[in-house]
């Protein structure tokens, strides 16, 4: 096979892909010196999409309506935009090694492909049930969601299993999502997680209450503080039930799992420093490898905010860890210099008609404030996180987007707060008056 070369190579099609792109463009980037090369069989996507209106029953998306970049509010780049710049989209392709020193990258079907600079953009991959060697998880109607054919599989599931049962297993992202476009689609769902309340990694306690009161109220069972140990088959292999730690046994025709992921770091394994399960960057995500890049999932890179290195699993970062490293490449190239990357961590989710929006670390001590009674027709509430006397954090449910933006500011500018029964008095009009 005949060998090919480019000027910058990005290994992964995923949002970075995509956002990485449009700044290629932006820059200036010639015809011929970018390719992009993805396992996927189409070009990137707002991922996002797919555990939300993907799966809406009613207006519902499909490609190429969420291609990036809209998802910021952006132009869509269709398959055809890559053409008419010139850049190389080659899709359906795994890169299977990558040996820096050489700057070589081989597909899973021995094509060799040479570059001069290298953004690693390869995201994370599901944890599977199957890893652990849980008994029955290979049976049909098991399902993971990452990539547009997982989703696909699954909106094939729902039509065939029509009000059928789906029992989901993991508490998180995926978990809460998930369950809500499921119960949309008017399936009985069953939520199954070890932890005492849901998202544990970002929720307190008192969030939690709210969403899991409000997903009984949908009809949502949620059952916690155990997992799932065994599936059960039919004559086709399909999942009937599920087995759980305490004893007992869930009837189930379609089982999503969405139990974490990891970063794809393997291709690099050894060849880069790697920090925190990552690959350790700079503040403009170069790595310890000379012309290479990682951005995304992958990334450990220095959180100037909090003064510390930290790896960030979000779409929003995906996006912007991508635009500074192309950013950082131009500027290396003429001589010139860019901003260091100071990011405000972001984490937000959509599911049946709520909308939260979480801004800054959630460490310290909490103030719980506003409307969370599930059942208000008005629920409007959140959360301060405090430390050394500063807001660090602040969580909003049901906030407009002027409110989304105060509170966004607040976790920026860390303002001193002496009295915290005056803050949860004072709630969202603390953030409005900073």
């Amino acid at each position: 096979m005949a060998e090919k070369s480019f000027k910058y190579v990005i290994v992964g099609g995923g949002v970075s892909a995509g956002y990485a792109a449009r700044e290629f463009a932006k820059q200036g980037v010639k015809s011929g010196e970018l390719a992009i090369i993805s396992k996927e069989a189409v070009a990137p996507y707002e991922r996002p999409a797919l555990s939300k209106a993907y799966l809406f029953p009613e207006g519902t998306a499909r490609l190429p309506g969420f291609h990036v970049c809209v998802g910021s509010g952006g132009e869509r780049l269709l398959p055809e935009w890559y053409t008419e710049k010139g850049i190389s989209l080659i899709l359906n392709t795994e890169i299977v090694k990558a040996d820096l020193a050489s700057k070589t990258l081989i597909s899973a079907a021995g094509e060799t492909f040479k570059y001069q600079i290298l953004i690693v953009a390869t995201g994370s991959t599901v944890i599977r049930l199957t890893d652990f060697g849980v008994e029955g998880a290979d049976a049909k109607n098991i399902f993971y969601l990452r990539e547009i054919d997982d989703a696909n599989k699954l909106v094939e599931a729902i039509k065939a299993k029509k009000n059928g049962k789906a029992l989901i297993v993991g508490g998180g992202y995926i978990g809460l999502e998930l369950s809500a476009a499921l119960r949309m689609n008017n399936i009985d769902v069953c939520m199954v997680y070890p932890e005492p309340w849901c998202m544990p990694r970002l929720f307190t306690a008192g969030i939690a209450s709210f969403y899991e009161s409000y997903y009984a109220n949908k009809g949502i069972d949620i059952i916690k503080g155990t997992v799932a140990v065994g599936f059960g088959k039919n004559e086709n292999g399909e999942v009937v039930d599920v087995k759980l730690k305490d004893g007992r046994v869930i009837e189930a025709d379609i089982v999503v799992v969405g139990v974490g992921g990891r970063p794809l770091t393997t291709l690099v394994k050894s060849q880069v420093e790697e920090e925190k399960g990552g690959i350790k960057t700079d503040a403009f995500f170069k790595t310890s490898s000379p012309d290479v890049y990682a951005v995304g999932d992958v990334a450990t890179f220095p959180l100037k905010l909090f003064n510390e290195l930290r790896r960030v699993e979000h779409v929003d970062h995906a996006r912007k860890s991508a635009e500074q490293a192309v950013k950082a490449i131009f500027a290396s190239e003429q001589g010139t210099s860019i901003e260091e990357y100071d990011y405000l961590p972001y984490f937000y989710s959509r599911a049946f008609d709520l909308s939260w929006q979480f801004y800054g670390d959630n460490v310290g001590e909490t103030v719980l404030f506003g409307d969370n009674n599930p059942t208000s027709a008005t629920h409007k509430f959140g959360t301060y996180w405090i430390k050394d006397g500063k807001v660090v954090g602040v969580f909003l449910e049901s906030g407009t987007p002027e409110e989304n933006k105060a509170i966004a500011k607040l976790a920026r500018v860390q303002p001193l707060v002496d009295n915290l029964d005056r803050l949860a008095a004072e709630g969202l009009a603390f953030a409005a008056n900073i």
